[in-house]
């Protein structure tokens, strides 16, 4: 009976049914407005009270000429500053209204994840370890049910804000425009990975130019924040370090930054009433609109100003909500013991180049000797594991292993830098390989390539390989493939030979093109140019068993006998007669 009825049940259900509940299982896109990180927990230590100014030697970005030293805050990791610019220039180049200043990528990227970590990335840019956020359960945060089965997050119940700029994989794979996702490919490697930080940085400042934004303009750059965490706290906080970034920072190594301290708990009701509902929302405009008139570094933003001390972000005097939903006067906190820093690291400052010549190899083979440089600090010392970037023009033909035209390699003990074998194309031509220091200011070095033709093969003798007469009737041509050569050279067979194929006049001192009997066609003409006789073919090759079987050849209405020359350019001959018999009346 109850196999009955199931059979009955399932025979009701309308056409698609079963369609439909598998759509059910697929997660929908996200809504337009889910923030990008989903409102997730952020970082919210406050820049220090001084401006930033690169000390003495370091690559200066931005600094102010005759400031003091500047605070170990203002250093960003090379791989992570590197990807901010690179957004940069690429936003640059794809949308110049937009306006977007890496500053503000820093600044983001510093109360998500603490600059990924201190910059704890690999030589692609790629977080060592996975950075996480909590479970976006609803409680506290926003309630997003797994969208990627635990691809990104690896989290298979809920999402989490994933990578170094904290995109929930909703986001990531399905928000944005279209709902095409707003994952980006930095870096140049063919994925979209949130977990990289070129990718990340690139995805990020997309986002903050959507819908036309000019980030120029006050009200859209706060509008683009809050996109990206729905909260004034949250919004004080990035404006704060991005004023802070852009009285300039200094490069210093992966994996050296400072680590912030301070993560805001979950929101609160409190939180939800000050930054939406008309609490209190300090430094933004009636009905929670951002203020068009505050600017960074004005009052009620948080910033710091010389002389006026260190404050919470919000009101003067620090009375607004603290970022972790408290309310009152901020208590202060005992300062906690520091934890000694380990030696600094040898900076790279030059790439130098090993060996003088430059590159040579014939076509198709590999190169004797790969391009090697050596990374030294400011005082000529080697550098040990500084990763150093190969890079080939595609147009060159040349190749590392896998077909590739770069590589990457990490520098040994003595500073050295080898690339992999390198191979030359099919062609003979020059280029350039160029190794660049991966995330460093270093001057790229470049090496010169050449790459040779192979020789061209040689034959000194050319034999038919039939002895039987070639004849024909005139106006009608000779046997498909009549003529087939054999190409030797002291007694082996010759492949790749060039024959040149000449119809000649009958005389053996000064024998020249003839201008009429047999013919071939052109073979690259196309119309009626096919028909133009043609009585001399170049280009011709013999095979890898040395045989030649030359093209059709054609006659006109003249009879007689005829001859054609094969050369090659090494001297060898060969002379065969062609009779052509009177047409029939």
């Amino acid at each position: 009976m109850a196999a009955l009825v199931l059979a009955a049940l399932t025979a009701s259900q309308a056409p698609g049914a079963a369609e439909a509940a598998a759509a059910r299982k697929q997660p929908p896109p996200p809504p337009a407005d889910t923030p990008i990180d989903g409102g997730t927990t952020y970082y919210t230590d406050l820049p220090p009270l001084n401006s930033p100014v690169p000390p003495r030697g370091s690559h200066r970005t931005g600094a102010h000429p005759g400031s003091p030293a500047g605070p170990a805050e203002a250093g960003l990791p090379a791989t992570v500053l590197a990807a901010y610019k690179k957004a940069e220039s690429a936003i640059e180049g794809s949308d110049p209204g937009c306006r977007l200043p890496w500053q503000l990528l820093a600044g983001i990227g510093k109360v998500e994840s603490g600059q990924a970590r201190g910059g704890a990335v690999d030589a692609e840019g790629t977080t060592l370890q996975p950075i996480l956020g909590p479970q976006l359960n609803g409680h506290g945060f926003a309630l997003i049910s797994d969208t990627d089965g635990g691809r990104y997050d690896g989290d298979v119940t809920h999402d989490r804000a994933v990578g170094p700029m904290q995109f929930i994989p909703s986001t990531w794979s399905q928000g944005g425009p279209d709902h095409t996702g707003w994952g980006a490919d930095g870096n140049g490697d063919g994925k979209k990975d949130p977990n990289n930080v070129y990718d990340a940085a690139l995805a990020a400042g997309r986002y903050l130019c959507a819908g036309g934004r000019d980030l120029a303009d006050q009200g859209d750059l706060d509008h683009a924040i809050l996109g990206y965490n729905n909260s004034d706290a949250y919004l004080r906080t990035v404006l704060s370090w991005y004023e802070f970034y852009r009285h300039g920072t200094h490069e210093i190594p992966d994996g050296s930054g400072v680590l912030p301290e301070r993560r805001r708990e979950p929101r609160t009701a409190a939180d939800d009433r000050d930054t939406r509902t008309g609490g209190a929302p300090t430094g933004r405009g009636p009905g929670g609109a951002p203020d068009k008139d505050r600017r960074p570094g004005g009052s009620g933003t948080g910033h710091h100003e010389p002389g006026k001390g260190q404050h919470h972000p919000g009101k003067p005097g620090g009375t607004d909500p603290a970022p972790g939903g408290g309310t009152g006067t901020p208590t202060h906190e005992p300062t906690p013991t520091p934890t000694p820093k380990p030696p600094a690291e040898p900076r790279l400052t030059a790439l130098t180049r090993v060996g003088d010549e430059d590159l040579t190899a014939t076509a198709g083979d590999e190169f004797p000797a790969a391009p090697a440089v050596r990374a030294e600090d400011a005082a000529g010392k080697p550098v040990a594991g500084a990763p150093v970037r190969f890079t080939l023009p595609a147009a060159a033909g040349a190749r590392f292993p896998g077909d590739r035209t770069t590589a990457t390699v990490t520098t040994g003990k003595d500073g050295l830098a080898t690339a992999p074998a390198l191979r030359a194309g099919d062609k003979a031509t020059t280029f350039t390989v160029r190794a660049t220091a991966v995330g460093r200011a270093a001057p790229a070095v470049d090496f010169g390539a050449t790459v040779k033709a192979k020789p061209t093969p040689k034959a000194d003798t050319l034999t038919r390989t039939s002895d039987k007469p070639l004849t024909a009737t005139a106006g009608k041509p000779f046997a498909e493939d009549a003529v087939e050569i054999k190409a030797t050279y002291r007694g082996r067979l010759a492949a790749g030979v060039p024959v040149t194929a000449t119809m000649v006049t009958d005389d053996p001192d000064h024998p020249v093109e003839n201008d009429k009997g047999p013919y071939f066609k052109d073979p690259e003409a196309t119309g009626g140019d096919q028909d133009d006789p043609v009585r001399t073919l170049t280009g011709l090759t013999t095979d890898d068993q040395g045989l030649l079987k030359l093209p059709k050849i054609y006659t006109d209405s003249h009879p007689g006998t005829f001859l054609l020359r094969l050369t090659t350019a090494d001297g060898a001959v060969l002379t065969v007669k062609l009779k052509v018999a009177p047409a029939r009346s």
